[in-house]
């Protein structure tokens, strides 16, 4: 476990799934955490009350409700951008408005609460988005758009590590192959096109890339920046 009292957390995209996982690790390393949500309110509140955690509703497709909820924090220690949506199918019917809305909460929305938590972070400051293995692996179609957005966090963390490196603040991509949520079961649809391609021939569990993003916020990781870190079960090998 890593020691995060006195540290002050925020995770964008908490309330279910990795973003859920990783507030329960952040609160039992002692972290004080924030976390915000969407559209799972019964979940945040479920969450709230097992953690201690605070939960905050915001639209992550919103770019001023993301600036907003990162400034009422304050000084932040930690971040964690998690928010995500994924639109899988064939782009040429694809509603175009959806897939605007995806680059806004996928793309936009981690680049505008990094630089908006840079702004009063201290020195030594952790920013960490969850991708995709998808920016690196796109073995099936339907998934161009998705690909896309998760493939951008590349570029955003390479660029935000240099802005931030005089600072310490360092600035990692998470990129999780499948893991099994509510929103990806590992059981049955998609999982059964999937495993094959997996060199363990299981899906990933939440906690374990809560655990990664624990590393990566923690005192050992402090010269890891601009970096992406594949944890996918050996998907993309």
């Amino acid at each position: 476990m890593t020691d995060f009292t006195s540290k002050k957390a925020l995770v964008i995209g908490g309330s279910r799934g990795i973003g859920a996982a990783i507030v329960r690790r952040f609160a039992a390393d002692g972290a004080q955490v924030t976390f915000t949500y969407s559209g799972s309110h019964d979940a945040a509140q479920a969450l709230a009350a097992e953690t201690g955690a605070t939960a905050v509703r915001s639209d992550a497709a919103d770019r001023q409700q993301v600036v907003d909820v990162v400034a009422a924090q304050g000084p932040l220690d930690i971040l964690v951008v998690n928010a995500g949506v994924a639109i899988i199918g064939d782009p040429l019917t694809f509603d175009a408005d959806e897939v605007d809305r995806m680059i806004d909460i996928n793309v936009r929305a981690p680049y505008h609460a990094s630089v908006e938590a840079a702004r009063r972070m201290p020195d030594g400051g952790r920013i960490i988005v969850i991708g995709s293995v998808n920016a690196d692996a796109v073995p099936f179609a339907g998934a161009a758009a998705y690909a896309l957005t998760k493939s951008a966090l590349q570029g955003l963390g390479r660029g935000l590590a240099r802005d931030f490196g005089d600072r310490g603040i360092t600035v990692n991509i998470i990129q999780p192959g499948p893991i099994d949520t509510d929103m990806n079961p590992a059981e049955g649809g998609i999982a059964d096109i999937v495993k094959p391609f997996l060199a363990i021939k299981r899906y990933g569990r939440a906690d374990e890339i809560a655990g990664l993003a624990a590393y990566l916020a923690g005192p050992e990781a402090s010269y890891v920046t601009g970096a992406f870190h594949t944890i996918d079960g050996g998907f993309g090998a």
